[in-house]
């Protein structure tokens, strides 16, 4: 999962776990606020009596009577005066019951005891809960929503700054590291950032590939100049040794010295040869302007690797498409790709084995080719390393260099192809070649 994505989902959930103890917790809150609120406004209140009995005297409110007492219409709000005993009432504010009318009514009260003159009265200013209770629904839904709002917006502000924030990353991953076909032959610019880390990680990506394109530059040039300087000692000592051969003086134990001598002078001719049309591919000699017949390349393969198949007697199936053409790609190269793998299949096979060739292709999707023989498989740990050089597993008979697979490798890499192997050890060896759909021609 993309990091962007990760951060998305991140966000996007934070934000509704947010929501969901907030819609638990509202309730609760609310209730809580109308209280503090009704507290507040209930010592508003006793401030406003104190201040006109202060101004006015108690008998404002008692007007020659012992005791005051008033409500609303509704008995929504009450308020009562009277005088107590000496005992002292501490100030309070809780709910409690009165009876107002005959009804018994539940009140947010006040209570507060005033000294007046030589006497002590007690004030009492309620408010009923029901009241308290009434917006609160109405509180809850319009405060819900306005969150829900507040939310959306920073999900939203939160996503455009992750996007801009971590836009850098995904082009330094886009141009550094995506589709990145190996060797790498445009130039690395870095990316405009001014993140500090994405600076740092785009010069570390940058250096590290010029050194990687650095190596294989000096590896490629070596191998090069090698195979080529190789070429003339060995050309001047085969012709000395072919000469040897023909001398009548040396004797048949010579002869035979000599002989072994050339076996193995021709073996360092094809490794050499080999490691020569490797350069060459990687050296992008090679032109890509042919339309090759999958089927029909088979075929030739097929006529030039004959002979070695019947005297194994092996069975060899071509079940691939007809219709199926590849456009801009290097039929010598293609052959040399077949030739290689089925020539493997032959000499890896047993006593009437069998070689099958079939393809898959659906429209719009990669072209798949699939080489499956019955022979004598890889083992799994070695599965990892068989397109390397001079690489060669350890049931293998003692023959080739491990240049094969390589020259297979290098040409699939040079059409942008991808090449996988899959073996059962002791059963069979399947090669799969996934071909990109627009070298596909029908």
């Amino acid at each position: 999962m993309k990091l962007l994505t990760k951060l998305t989902l991140f966000i996007t959930l934070s934000k509704l776990i947010i929501v969901v103890l907030f819609v638990v917790l509202l309730p609760l809150l609310v209730k809580r606020v109308s209280f503090q609120y009704t507290n507040y406004y209930l010592e508003q209140q006793k401030k406003k009596v104190l201040a006109v009995i202060q101004k006015n005297g108690v008998d404002y409110y008692l007007q020659g009577d012992s005791a005051y007492g008033s409500y609303t219409m509704l008995k929504e709000e009450y308020i009562s005066l009277s005088p107590v005993s000496n005992a002292v009432v501490r100030d309070t504010i809780e709910t409690s019951q009165r009876i107002v009318e005959n009804d018994t009514l539940n009140y947010r009260l006040l209570t507060h005891q005033l000294n007046y003159g030589h006497q002590k009265y007690l004030l009492e200013i309620g408010k009923t809960t029901a009241t308290i209770g009434q917006y609160n629904t109405l509180l809850q839904r319009f405060t819900l929503y306005v969150l829900i709002g507040l939310i959306a917006i920073s999900i939203l502000v939160d996503l455009v700054y992750t996007y801009l924030l971590l836009k850098p990353l995904t082009k330094i991953v886009k141009t550094k590291l995506l589709d990145r076909k190996f060797p790498f032959k445009e130039s690395l610019f870095p990316v405009k950032t001014s993140t500090s880390d994405f600076k740092y990680l785009d010069r570390s990506l940058i250096s590290l590939m010029e050194k990687i394109h650095g190596a294989f530059d000096k590896e490629r040039e070596f191998t090069s100049n090698a195979s080529h300087e190789l070429m003339t000692p060995i050309s001047i000592l085969q012709t000395n040794i072919e000469n040897l051969m023909l001398d009548e003086d040396i004797s048949e134990y010579q002869q035979e010295k000599i002989s072994g001598m050339m076996k193995t002078l021709n073996r360092l001719k094809k490794i050499v040869h080999s490691l020569l049309y490797i350069s060459r591919i990687e050296n992008d000699q090679f032109t890509k302007k042919d339309t090759v017949n999958i089927h029909n390349l088979v075929l030739e393969v097929n006529d030039e690797l004959s002979h070695r198949m019947e005297m194994k007697s092996i069975e060899f199936t071509n079940t691939i498409s007809s219709r199926v053409n590849l456009n801009q790609v290097n039929h010598d190269l293609l052959f040399q790709l077949i030739y290689n793998l089925i020539n493997n299949a032959i000499r890896y096979n047993k006593e009437q084995g069998s070689i099958t060739v079939n393809d898959y292709y659906a429209p719009g999707q990669p072209y798949t080719l699939l080489i499956i023989d019955s022979g004598i498989g890889i083992r799994q740990e070695e599965l990892g390393t068989i397109f390397n050089r001079f690489k060669k597993s350890a049931q293998t008979d003692g023959e080739g260099y491990g240049l094969g697979l390589s020259i297979v490798k290098s040409i699939a890499l040079y059409h942008g192809f991808e090449i996988k192997v899959s073996s059962e050890f002791g059963k069979s060896t399947t090669f799969c070649i996934t071909i990109p759909t627009d070298l596909i021609l029908l």
